[in-house]
């Protein structure tokens, strides 16, 4: 029988202070099974497997980050919004990186909880840039801009990776002011819409091209070939 008050709910909060303390990438079975007061094999009466738990980590996770969200962006808009969201994650990621880095990868289409739980960010993102006036594409284009600066910055702080001696708070300050600036902006013009949109320029003739003897000949061409019994006068 499963040991008396041991739920799926309470392996699932350990395994998130095991993932927290330890990485992600560490949290296994055999590791949450003595800290739960249990052998492993009990562990499969709460949980499926180590994919399943991890899963429902997720979950939480996701859930937990949304609602890290929506209280840092509730009564603010526009760069107010973007700002405060992008200072609560770090603080979010910061105390608990296990959970954070279970946010990361995206949800298995079919798997409708995780997808309203990874839709449960977006939505809230999504609303704190809705000051901007951005929408369709540009809108997740700008939600994608804002989510790896953020988890750029993140990853390279957990992992040690700003080593100069400059204040990094100073940084992120800094990046998350030319982020909510930039979406300002928003959206910029692609290497690739600047080619066309020059492309597009240079294949219209300008008006001494359009007045030239030659285009003048061409029109005339044009016209005859309309109708090769022109009218004549007198």
């Amino acid at each position: 029988m499963p040991r008396a008050g041991l739920t799926t709910q309470r392996v699932v909060e350990e395994a998130e202070q095991v993932a927290d303390e330890v990485g992600l990438p560490n949290l296994t079975l055999a590791a949450l099974a003595p800290r739960l007061g249990v052998r492993m094999p009990s562990l499969y009466k709460h949980v499926a497997g180590i994919d399943a738990l991890r899963r429902l980590l997720s979950i939480r996770a996701k859930q937990e980050l949304a609602d890290v969200f929506a209280r840092a962006a509730a009564g603010r808009a526009g760069a107010q919004a973007v700002t405060a969201m992008l200072y609560a994650t770090r603080a979010w990621a910061k105390a608990h990186p296990g959970r954070y880095a279970a946010t990361v990868r995206a949800p298995d289409p079919t798997d409708d909880e995780e997808v309203a739980a990874s839709n449960a960010i977006l939505d809230i993102a999504l609303a704190g840039l809705a000051e901007y006036r951005l929408a369709g594409d540009d809108a997740i284009d700008a939600v994608r801009a804002l989510r790896a600066t953020l988890h750029g910055f993140i990853s390279l702080e957990q992992a040690g990776g700003f080593g100069l001696p400059n204040d990094v708070d100073r940084s992120f300050d800094r990046v998350t002011a030319a982020l909510a600036e930039t979406f300002t902006a928003w959206p910029p013009k692609t290497e690739r819409e600047r080619v066309a949109k020059v492309s597009s320029t240079l294949s219209r003739p300008s008006r001494r091209d359009r007045n030239s003897p030659a285009a003048t000949a061409r029109r005339s061409g044009a016209r005859a070939a309309r109708d090769p019994h022109p009218r004549t006068d007198g």
